[in-house]
C-alpha cells in the first residue's frame, strides 16, 4: 500500500505503542463509563481477528455488522480490517427487506449483532443460515457470544498490510430512489479520506470525539470513528436516546457533528425553555448576551466544542444563522456514499457563505455538467457499486468524475451551493420544469415546519406536504393555518408563475423509518409521498392550507 497512506491497523499499531495506556473508547452503561485503551483494544482486535480464523472464515470473506453505535462496533471493525475480511454495515433501523436484501446481495458469509432496539422485528431478514456473533448487548440470538469470541483460538498478531486497492468495506446507499446500492471502498480510498478530515480539521489525541450518528453511514464512519485513527482522538458513545442530553454533557467534544433534523429539534428545545421574544431581547444586552450564549452551549454539552459539522442533508440557512446568533458556528459539508463522504466543507467558518457547502477540499475537483450536475473527482472516490457494472458505468464521465445527482451553483469564490437532485425535479401538467427543493428551503422556514415535501409530477401546480413540528401540534389548527399561509403568502411572490405552490398539506401521520417515507439517514423519499399523494391533492388550488383529514378522499 501507498506509504504515504497508513492503514487503520497501522495507526491502531502506532497509538498503542506511543499511549497504549491513554483511554480511547469510553462506552457508557448504566451511567458509568466502561473505558478502553488503546493498548486493550488492540489486544482485543487480535483476539477477535483470531476468533474469526478459528471458526473458518476466510481473508476476502464479507461480514456484516448490525448495531447501533458502541465501543465494540469500533473494535470489529478494526478486527474485519486486521483479519483482511470485507465489512458490510447495515443501519440498526434498517427493516427486515433491507436487511435480507444487504446480506444477499453482498454474499455475507456472518454477522455481529449489537446494540437494537426492534431486533424481534428484525430477526427474518437475518435468517437462519447465517453466522452469528453477538456483541455483549441484549440482542438476537448468536451462536457465539462476544467473551467466547474473545477466547477462541489464538490472537491473530501478524498479518499482511492490504494493498491500497484492496476493498475495505461495501457501504450501502440509504436507498432514498430504489434498491440500495454497495458502494466498493478500498483502503487506499478510505484512507486518503480520513487522513483529509484530520488534515483539514486539525483533529489531535487532545481532541474528543462522540460517536450517536449511525456508522452505517459513511459520515460518522469517516469524520469520526476514521478520523480517531488518524489523530488519536477519544471517542465516547451515548447510551440511548433517554440519555443523550447527559451523554453529551458527560463526553464534553471538541468536535461535534449533527445532521439537520437534529440541529432543529436543539434550537425548538432552547426556544421551548426560554421564548423567542425573550431570548432576542436577552442576547441585545452586551453582558447578559454572553451569559446567556454560556449557559446555552452548556446545556448542549458543546461548550468544549471548537467544531461543529452538519451533513447528510440540506440544513436551512435562517438554523446555521440563528446558530451563529448564540455564538454556535455550524461549517456545512457535503459529501456522498460514493467518495467517503467528504469533499467540500464550509470550514473555516465564514458568516459571509451560509447557505453554500464551502469550497471544495485539497486534492478533490468539482465539474458542473451542462445541466447544472455537480461532478466530482477526488481519491476518495469508490471504485464501483458491488455487481452492478451497469449503474457503475453511467456514474462516472470519460475523465472520470462521478456524478453525483446533485444540482449545484458555484460562485466567484469558488463555493458551492446545492439547488437539488436531478432525479426531484418534475414536470408539472403544464409542461413546466419545476426545482422542489429551493421551494421546500424557503417553506421550511415557517416554525411549524417539521418535514416538508413538495410534489407535482403531472399536477397542474406544486403542491407542499408538510410534517408539523412537535409544538405545532399542540396549538389550535386555525392558529397554525394562519402561520403557515403567511409563509406561503411571503414565498409564492418570489417563484415563477408556474412554481407557485397551490397548496400546504399537513399530514396525519408521522413520516418514519418505519411506514418507509424515510430513509435510515431519515432523507424523505419523495417518489413515495408522490404515490400517496398525487391523485389525493389534485384540485386544491387557491394557495390554501389544509390538513390532510380535510380532503375527499378520491
Amino acid at each position: 500500500m501507498d506509504t504515504a497512506i497508513k492503514t487503520p491497523i497501522e495507526m491502531l499499531a502506532h497509538w498503542a505503542k506511543t499511549r497504549g495506556d491513554h483511554i480511547y473508547l469510553r462506552q457508557p452503561i448504566k451511567g458509568q463509563y466502561l473505558d478502553f485503551t488503546w493498548g486493550e483494544v488492540q489486544e482485543k482486535v487480535q483476539q477477535l481477528a483470531g476468533a474469526l480464523r478459528h471458526l473458518g472464515l476466510e481473508p476476502g470473506d464479507k461480514i456484516a455488522v448490525l448495531s447501533k453505535n458502541c465501543a465494540e462496533w469500533f473494535i470489529t471493525d478494526l478486527a474485519l480490517m486486521h483479519g483482511g475480511y470485507i465489512s458490510v454495515p447495515i443501519y440498526p433501523t434498517a427493516n427486515t427487506d433491507t436487511i435480507r436484501y444487504v446480506l444477499q446481495h453482498s454474499g455475507a458469509k456472518a454477522i455481529f449483532l449489537g446494540k437494537l432496539d426492534h431486533w424481534a422485528d428484525q430477526e427474518a431478514g437475518v435468517g437462519g443460515e447465517l453466522l452469528r456473533l453477538a456483541m455483549p448487548y441484549e440482542t438476537m440470538p448468536a451462536q457465539y457470544q462476544w467473551e467466547q469470541l474473545l477466547n477462541m483460538g489464538h490472537p491473530l498478531i501478524e498479518t499482511p498490510l492490504p494493498t491500497a486497492d484492496q476493498v475495505m468495506t461495501l457501504i450501502y446507499t440509504s436507498g432514498s430512489t430504489g434498491q440500495p446500492k454497495g458502494a466498493i471502498q478500498t483502503f487506499a480510498s478510505y484512507g486518503w479520506t480520513c487522513q483529509a478530515v484530520v488534515r483539514d480539521l486539525r483533529t489531535d489525541g487532545d481532541d474528543r470525539l462522540l460517536s450517536y450518528l449511525p456508522l452505517a453511514h459513511i459520515t460518522e464512519r469517516v469524520a469520526i470513528e476514521g478520523s480517531s485513527f488518524y489523530s488519536g482522538s477519544t471517542v465516547a458513545f451515548v447510551e440511548n436516546l433517554d440519555t443523550f442530553v447527559l451523554d453529551v454533557q458527560r463526553a464534553k467534544p471538541t468536535v461535534f457533528f449533527s445532521v439537520p433534523r437534529l440541529w432543529s429539534l436543539f434550537q425548538k428545545n432552547i426556544i421551548d425553555k426560554i421564548g423567542v421574544s425573550k431570548l432576542n431581547l436577552l442576547l441585545k444586552i452586551p453582558l447578559i448576551s454572553s451569559l446567556v450564549k454560556y449557559k446555552i452551549h452548556k446545556g448542549l454539552g458543546l461548550n468544549h466544542c471548537r467544531l461543529l459539522g452538519s451533513g447528510s442533508a440540506p440544513i436551512p440557512p435562517s438554523l446555521i444563522h440563528w446558530y451563529h446568533s448564540i455564538g454556535l458556528d455550524i461549517c456545512e459539508a457535503w459529501g456522498m456514499t460514493e467518495n467517503c463522504a467528504y469533499s467540500i466543507i464550509n470550514y473555516p467558518f465564514d458568516v459571509r457563505k451560509i447557505g453554500t457547502v464551502g469550497k471544495p477540499v485539497q486534492d478533490c475537483y468539482i465539474r458542473q455538467g451542462e445541466d447544472g450536475e455537480l461532478l466530482i473527482k477526488s481519491p476518495g472516490l469508490m471504485t464501483a457499486y458491488y455487481l452492478q457494472p451497469e449503474a457503475t458505468a453511467a456514474a462516472f464521465d470519460a475523465d472520470g468524475f462521478f456524478h453525483t445527482g446533485d444540482l449545484c451553483a458555484i460562485d466567484a469564490d469558488g463555493c458551492v451551493t446545492i439547488t437539488g437532485r436531478v432525479k426531484d425535479n418534475f414536470k408539472t401538467a403544464k409542461g413546466k420544469y419545476v426545482a422542489p427543493v429551493p421551494i421546500e428551503r424557503k417553506l421550511a422556514q415557517d416554525p411549524h415546519v417539521e418535514l416538508i415535501c413538495v410534489i407535482g409530477s403531472g399536477l397542474p401546480h406544486p403542491v407542499a406536504l408538510v410534517q408539523l413540528s412537535e409544538g405545532a401540534g399542540l396549538q389550535a389548527r386555525e392558529e397554525v393555518r394562519a402561520s403557515l399561509k403567511t409563509t406561503l403568502d411571503s414565498v409564492n411572490p418570489h417563484l415563477e408563475s408556474h412554481e407557485h405552490v397551490d397548496a400546504i398539506v399537513v399530514v396525519n401521520d408521522p413520516w418514519t423509518i418505519e411506514n418507509d417515507v424515510l430513509t435510515p439517514t431519515l432523507k424523505i423519499k419523495r417518489h413515495v409521498l408522490e404515490k400517496a399523494f398525487s391523485e389525493r391533492v389534485d384540485g386544491i388550488r387557491g394557495a390554501q392550507v389544509c390538513w390532510e383529514d380535510e380532503i375527499t378522499k378520491k
